[in-house]
């Protein structure tokens, strides 16, 4: 039987470190208590070595071991539920902090003990009881014979695991998601391209039909690709079973409406005239009407679904396209019955050599650079156990690229669990098969990583921080192999990424991986996993989950039916409840009753219907140490947020909180505070407390304003841990005394830890200033100077170690491209200009910057050999050129302009695979025209690069 331990096995880990520290605690524990904690932390510390043996071995786990896994599991749950209690209700150590007369000291422990007794003693009580069955669990699994798993096979797969996460670290990760055609589909994709190239002028629907995890959404995408830029409007929207139409809608506007303009809509929206569905129809076919638009509708369930959504859409003989997916084929007759425009397309599994190709990419793709997988491309594979699959192929490809075996002892391996006449592809269960052998070769620590993705709803993109910092809060990651915390859980998220569990959605300008997502039928397998060790509960998902019988753990609320959910969780015992996640309305947790004193995770993003007994709620959650509140509605944080001791990551990115209370400063292992917006350029407001009281456990600090004057500057000299300093708004003169504090403040910084400074200076002339920095910042991977920077701060050519630069258009010349091309590790290059109000002589500025490179910008030949994204944002984009040899390897091109003069040698981009244009609703019809003819001119190109193009809208007259 499959065996779920990894869970199990982190909890308890964490759980004996927490034991650890109630034992240093000597005043706390009543006479006779201290005993039966050490035996609850022995007894657990070997429970913990038996489930990491259980995660470490190859052998199949029996019916036995597997019930006593789960008793382990519950019963450290509740163990960690009394220790977390006792440290709310007496979290204070009135003996300790070293100062004071020793007569003092001891009249405070007395007082303390007294007023304390009651609840001392009722703690325990409850550690007596939890002792006693501690012993029942050792002893039953001696009078049932529970035996244990195989040293030999252990012993060797930790210690291949082990150097295998140790060379992960040195792999490197820098890249940006490439578009590739769909192996083993080149056929039949050819084919839909000829029907989408028709110049037929009906609205057409092409309905693609096929098993689950066939690829039916990977031709989708690839038409998607190709053809989505040649149209006026596009998007990409996921139905699936349970079907919400507004939330439909709304994806749909948001990705064919600029957000400013989705914005402006939703403020004309009348109050009371009709449904939300009523009024988003409305809004959608008025934006569309008369325009071509591609749309893309993956895994509809049902025909009535299909003509819901059908019916909002507007039906102009002006050439639109409209492409679904779909598992049934009664679904895909309903979506292309117009039998003489619309098409009905069957996706079948691969065959044989297409599936061996696909099979050896996805190898290739994942394996360690450093020790590829060479002997798989001499000895020959037999798939017949993947039935042509491309899901199955995928997933075991990742496997096979990540264990360090002989490839054909290992396929031989996989063969005997696997044989192929007990699996059929071709159904659910056998593609269940394929997952489950895949799931149980991960290491325990993977396999919590895999689990805690049931988190988050169906093709929902999954960012890589909230992830890697929900894992770190939950205490599922541990330093080892001399890696930090967060350094080893970015280590676990790139394991997911190679072993095929997630896929990478979104690069950052980093080269990092921003986003992913979860295959539908990975996810399902995944949550029925979690549901089976009652890691995490999922209500209003799109699987029917059962109620679960025991006490929840881990909640997540996924967007579904307010009066569904309510009823669901008033059966369910919510008094555990360590982690809290809600995706949609907050009206979900108006009639929750959970203990908010052990809330650890409180993760509502983009959750509106913020009310004052939220924000009470929040600041009783004394154990919290990820709270999660970006893109909500909330406008303050609760004045007394200093009490969460615990709190390590505070997220109120793009809400309305404009200002941090005061007791912020005594928030002792807060880590990262990330606030402001980065796109409306709306900032975070720091007290002064801030500079008089510093936070040394701070690492990163986003999205702050730093203004200038009578008021005072917070200094931000003592934050020598910062990693990370982003600064959204800065206004120092000159004049102002704080002015050379703040250079000396960055100096200091760049000497310590300090990785990534963004700052915007549009006001004053402080960013001018740089240029004479005696001490450069030059451990720096990533920097950012936007604003009215007109002096290139030299030492910037410096930085071996920059990967990520952003600069003010307005140094955009010949010179400074030419010293940035000897940066060796530069991955990413901006120049972009964007204000809150139009600035009068920045036209002057660039006009300067052009004639002073004799009327054209050049980029050299030679050069920025690390280089892969380049980007271009700002009002005016004047004459560039580049040179025959110019930037190499350079894969995507990206410019943003209302202004543009012409582009000349993009051809000479040898590595070119993207170029995105951006456009404003403004631009002139002199812009637009240039813009058609290099459009045209980069189709043509011998190695034609995809080409999309965009209307953004500009908010300035």
């Amino acid at each position: 039987m499959d065996l779920v331990v990894g869970a199990s096995q982190s909890t308890v880990k964490s759980l004996v470190s927490k034991l650890g520290s109630l034992l240093a605690q000597e005043y706390a524990l009543i006479r006779g208590v201290r005993g039966d904690i050490q035996y609850i932390n022995d007894e657990l510390c070997s429970m913990q070595a038996f489930l990491t043996n259980l995660g470490t071995g190859d052998e199949d786990h029996d019916a036995q071991i597997q019930d006593w896994a789960k008793q382990i599991r519950d019963i450290a749950y509740d163990i960690e539920d009394c220790v977390d209690d006792f440290a709310h209700r007496l979290p204070d150590d009135p003996g300790g902090g070293g100062g004071g007369c020793c007569c003092c000291s001891s009249v405070n422990v007395w007082v303390h003990g007294i007023l304390t007794w009651y609840p001392r003693r009722e703690i325990a009580v409850k550690i007596a009881e939890l002792k006693s069955r501690a012993e029942h669990v050792g002893t039953r699994r001696a009078r049932y014979g529970v035996r244990d798993p195989d040293p030999s096979k252990v012993a060797g797969r930790s210690a291949g695991e082990a150097a295998y996460l140790a060379a992960e670290n040195q792999v490197s990760g820098y890249q940006l998601v490439g578009v590739k055609e769909p192996v083993g589909m080149a056929e039949a994709i050819s084919d839909l391209e000829r029907w989408v190239k028709d110049p037929n002028k009906a609205r057409r629907v092409l309905a693609l039909v096929g098993f689950g995890g066939v690829g039916k959404t990977t031709i989708a995408m690839a038409l998607y690709r190709k053809f989505g830029g040649q149209f006026e409007h596009r998007a990409v929207v996921t139905v699936s079973q349970k079907f919400d139409l507004a939330a439909v809608l709304q994806s749909i506007l948001s990705q064919v409406m600029p957000q400013v303009a989705v914005k402006e809509e939703q403020g004309r929206r009348p109050a009371k005239t009709g449904t939300l569905e009523n009024q988003l129809q409305k809004e959608l076919q008025r934006h569309l009407k008369g325009k071509r638009y591609f749309l893309v509708f993956d895994d509809i369930w049902s025909a009535s679904a299909w003509e819901i959504v059908r019916n909002c859409l507007p039906a102009d003989e002006v050439g639109s396209i409209i492409a679904v997916t779909t598992r049934f084929q009664a679904v895909a007759r309903t979506c292309a019955r117009d039998k003489k425009n619309d098409l009905l397309h069957q996706v079948d599994h691969l065959p044989d050599e297409e599936s061996k190709a696909l099979f050896q990419e996805s190898v290739s793709e994942s394996k360690d650079i450093k020790d590829g997988r060479k002997d798989l491309m001499d000895t020959p594979i037999d798939l017949e156990l993947c039935n042509g699959l491309p899901l199955a192929i995928v997933t075991l490809a990742g496997l096979v690229a990540c264990k360090r075996k002989e490839f054909g002892e290992l396929w031989e391996e996989i063969h005997k669990s696997l044989p192929p006449k007990s699996v059929n592809c071709h159904t659910p269960e056998g593609v269940t098969k394929i997952l489950s052998f895949c799931y149980n070769d991960l290491p325990g620590d993977l396999k919590t990583c895999s689990l805690y993705l049931s988190v988050f709803p169906k093709a929902s993109k999954i960012s890589r921080k909230r992830l890697t910092r929900r894992l770190i809060a939950e205490g599922f990651v541990s330093e080892k192999h001399g890696q930090s915390i967060e350094e080893l859980a970015e280590t676990y998220f790139n394991q997911l990424i190679r072993r095929k569990i997630v896929r990478a959605v979104e690069h950052s300008s980093n080269g990092k991986v921003k986003t992913c997502q979860v295959h539908d039928m990975v996810l399902e397998y995944i949550i029925s996993k979690s549901s089976e060790e009652n890691f995490i509960t999922v209500v209003g998902g799109h699987w029917l989950m059962p109620t679960p019988r025991n006490k929840v753990r881990r909640l997540s609320l996924h967007n579904s039916d307010v009066k569904h959910v309510k009823d669901t969780i008033g059966k369910i015992n919510l008094s555990h409840v360590r982690s809290v996640t809600v995706f949609g309305s907050l009206n979900q947790l108006s009639s929750l009753s959970f203990k908010f004193g052990i809330v650890q995770v409180l993760d509502l993003q983009g959750c509106k219907g913020f009310k004052k007994h939220h924000v009470k709620a929040i600041s009783k959650m004394l154990l919290v140490k990820f709270l999660n509140l970006r893109r909500t509605d909330i406008k303050e944080l609760p004045s007394k947020i200093g009490r969460l001791k615990h709190l390590e990551t505070l997220d109120i990115r793009e809400t309305n909180v404009r200002e941090l209370p005061d007791s912020i400063v005594q928030l002792e292992k807060i880590s990262d505070i990330l606030g402001g917006n980065k796109h409306t350029r709306e900032t975070l407001k720091l007290p002064q407390e801030i500079g008089k009281k510093p936070m040394k456990s701070l690492r990163i600090l986003s999205g702050i304003e730093i203004v200038g004057g009578s008021s005072g500057m917070p200094d931000l000299h003592e934050y020598t841990g910062l990693k990370k300093l982003t600064i959204y708004k800065l206004n120092i003169q000159e004049k102002d005394p704080s002015f050379k504090t703040f250079v000396s403040s960055i100096e200091y910084l760049g000497g310590c830890s300090l990785k990534t400074l963004s700052i915007d200076d549009e006001a004053s002339d402080w960013l001018n200033s740089l240029d004479s920095l005696t001490s450069p910042p030059k451990y720096l991977t990533g920097l950012e100077l936007h604003g009215m920077l007109t002096k290139f701060p030299q030492w910037i050519q410096q930085l071996s170690d920059l990967s990520k630069l952003t600069l003010s258009m307005t140094v955009l010349r010949t010179d400074t491209l030419e010293l940035l091309s000897k940066l060796p590790s530069l991955f990413s290059l901006t120049f972009s200009f964007s204000a809150a109000k139009e600035v009068p002589y920045l036209g002057d500025i660039l006009h300067k910057n052009k004639s002073d490179s004799e009327g054209e910008i050049v980029v050299p030949d030679g050069g920025f050999e690390a280089l892969k994204l380049l980007r271009f944002a700002t009002p005016v984009l004047p004459l560039l050129i580049f040179s025959e040899k110019a930037m190499p390897v350079v894969g995507r091109l990206e410019m943003s302009f209302k202004v543009l003069e012409s582009v000349f040698g993009m051809d000479n981009l040898a590595g070119l695979q993207e170029v995105h244009l951006r456009v404003s609703d403004k631009a002139s019809k002199f812009t637009r025209s240039t813009l058609a003819r290099l459009v045209k001119q980069a189709r043509k190109f011998a190695k034609a690069p995809r080409v999309v193009v965009d209307e953004y809208y500009d908010g300035f007259k």
